[in-house]
């Protein structure tokens, strides 16, 4: 067992250290232009992406804007059970994230979706519809990168395929994302 945890941890450290700082630096400075215009900040995933779209729009919307003394427009798609459930029973689950973009966003707003394949049909769908409709597209991908990386206006990638290694180490750009804020609310000047 401590063989397999080892191992496990040593690919743990090497999913991390795939993480492109430029690309994130990036974001960043995409995030920070978001709060400076009031733009709109969509956040989107399935399963543990899903999870970690929640977490970081509660990191953004609380613990950043407490710091920088702005809100951040921070909204998970994850989150409203009605809408989902609506959406995906009337129509189809592939329109569960377009369908609310459809009623919220606007040009200039930012569409950031999670996913360790890269081609979820659903977040496929709303990275296309946002981007055609003029909003910044984010996706945060695995090694395969899928659709959604030759989607997206910024793609960050994680040199893994493994679903665990992926999530964590998008949750830490997600963190990385929240607490450049939280530690530097100077640069949301």
């Amino acid at each position: 067992m401590n063989e397999w945890i080892g191992s496990y941890l040593k690919g743990q450290h090497a999913a991390l250290d795939s993480i492109p700082a430029e690309a994130v630096a990036r974001l960043i400075e995409t995030l920070r232009a978001a709060l400076k215009q009031d733009r709109q900040i969509f956040v989107f995933g399935n399963g543990g992406s899903a999870a970690n779209a929640s977490h970081f729009a509660t990191d953004l919307g609380k613990s950043a804007s407490d710091k920088v003394g702005r809100r951040f427009r921070v909204l998970s798609l994850n989150d409203n059970v009605s809408w989902l459930t609506a959406l995906g029973n009337d129509y189809a689950y592939d329109e569960v994230f377009v369908g609310q973009l459809r009623n919220y966003a606007r040009p200039g707003d930012i569409a950031l979706s999670l996913s360790v394949s890269g081609n979820s049909p659903n977040c496929v769908k709303a990275l296309e519809w946002a981007r055609e409709n003029g909003l910044v597209t984010v996706a945060l991908v695995g090694a395969k990168r899928g659709r959604m990386a030759e989607i997206a206006q910024q793609v960050i990638v994680i040199n893994d395929t493994h679903y665990g290694r992926v999530e964590d180490a998008q949750m830490g750009i997600c963190h990385l994302l929240c607490y450049a804020f939280v530690e530097h609310p100077e640069w949301a000047a």
